[in-house]
């Protein structure tokens, strides 16, 4: 909070001379200097970020979503090449007080560089509240795979080993990718479906369609582009499950190049869609649902209501009675995700005991028509109706009461499984 100050009451004003000793007037006036620092602090507070540990921020205006700038001060710092991609920039507020932050990685298009393309939207996103690291490929001419690969390894890397890896929320994550790193953005959700959020920019994907996406994702097409045309995208984005949150937007006059320097109708449409579904923000909705602001856009299709995951997406509420650990090690508790026509999405969390664990596993039986698909942050076995998930090789050691989590996909109607947790 801003210092402030107060002038001094001129003597005699209300008081009879020598009435209030100096230290008494001294005492007085500290009293009501603090009521009103606590009266402008509650003020201040929105009124919803009691029930929101992930808001940041004032209040969002149309003026506020189309600045340059948000309101906090931000920093970058360099990364070298490896980890799976070449390098880059992470770009970050420096506002420690805030808790940790969501985060977004960001691909260039073909034979693109990331300084010279996306590097501008580094320091904006920022300043709005976000972690962001952009990326430099292994290869100019990677294609979308590549692209997408290297994404989740920049998002790994951000949260696993960076410097600022202390200011990320892990379990907030999104990707934005231009051209063929739409398409980069295309495969990254479809591999990692725990992500967040999603921005394709005018998105070549000459590898997969979206048939598979259940990230809420944004796509931006160019009115005017010849690259990746219009029609081009239409027949990607009819692709998208109609269950999926989705948001398809076209840039009035936009070529192919438009997203590569400073945008200002990108970013009012961009950071509304992040500040939803990574920090479950819903003041934001008011700027896509319906629109509201459509200077710029020569087509809007929107898939309304957003509605953000909602709730600490770190410590989920879990829609199951915590397991009694075996012997203490370990308990997992579940809790749905999201669900679709013929499939949903699971999330596990795992908790240590009270002493540390070295390694875990946790079984539940598929109910009738349920398979286990695809799990992250762990690995699958199946015996016969079983499902086990053991930990992947950098989630294993747990100290005592710490948690981690793995997701899956799954086919079959989404229940409510009976877990049980062990360790070696």
């Amino acid at each position: 909070m801003a210092e402030r100050t107060t002038r001094p009451q001129a003597a005699g004003a209300a008081t009879r001379s020598g009435l209030l000793t100096r230290p008494l007037r001294w005492a007085v006036a500290a009293v009501t200097a603090l009521a009103a620092a606590i009266a402008l602090t509650v003020a201040t507070w929105p009124a919803s970020a009691a029930g929101n540990p992930y808001q940041r921020g004032p209040d969002p205006t149309l003026a506020s979503v189309a600045a340059s700038r948000g309101t906090f001060a931000t920093a970058q710092v360099s990364v070298p090449p490896g980890n799976g991609f070449n390098g880059g920039t992470i770009y970050y507020p420096t506002d420690t007080t805030q808790g940790t932050w969501g985060a977004v990685a960001i691909v260039p298009g073909y034979t693109a560089l990331f300084a010279n393309e996306e590097a501008w939207m580094g320091p904006w996103l920022a300043s709005f509240g976000f972690v962001v690291i952009g990326i430099e490929t292994n290869s100019r001419n990677d294609f979308d795979t590549a692209r997408g690969t290297q994404l989740l390894a920049a998002l790994d890397y951000l949260t696993q080993k960076s410097p600022v890896r202390d200011r990320v929320d892990s379990a907030r994550l999104g990707v934005i990718g231009h051209s063929m790193g739409g398409g980069g953005v295309v495969y990254a959700t479809e591999h990692r479906p725990s992500l967040k959020a999603a921005v394709a920019l005018a998105p070549f994907s000459p590898s997969q369609d979206m048939s598979t996406d259940h990230v809420p994702t944004m796509v931006m097409a160019g009115q005017n582009d010849t690259v990746v045309t219009p029609s081009y995208l239409d027949g990607l984005y009819a692709t998208m499950p109609a269950s999926a949150q989705s948001d398809f937007v076209q840039l009035a006059g936009a070529d192919h190049v438009a997203y590569t320097h400073p945008n200002t109708t990108e970013m009012r449409l961009l950071i509304p869609w992040l500040k939803i579904f990574l920090d479950d923000d819903t003041r934001y909705t008011q700027f896509l649902c319906p629109l509201k602001d459509s200077t710029g856009v020569s087509m809007y299709r929107a898939k309304c209501p957003y509605v953000p995951p909602g709730g600490p997406t770190t410590s989920p509420t879990p829609t199951t009675t915590p397991t009694p650990p075996d012997g203490g090690a370990c308990s997992a508790t579940y809790r749905t995700v999201n669900s679709w026509s013929g499939g949903y999405q699971g999330e596990i969390t795992v908790t240590a005991g009270g002493a540390a664990i070295d390694g875990w596993t946790v079984r539940w039986s598929l109910g009738g028509g349920q398979t286990v698909t695809q799990v992250w942050n762990g690995t699958l076995s199946t015996s016969g109706s079983t499902a086990s998930v053991a930990n992947a090789s950098y989630n294993g050691s747990l100290q005592a009461s710490a948690s981690t989590t793995f997701g899956f996909l799954a086919n079959g109607t989404p229940s409510t499984p009976a877990l049980t947790c062990s360790s070696p």
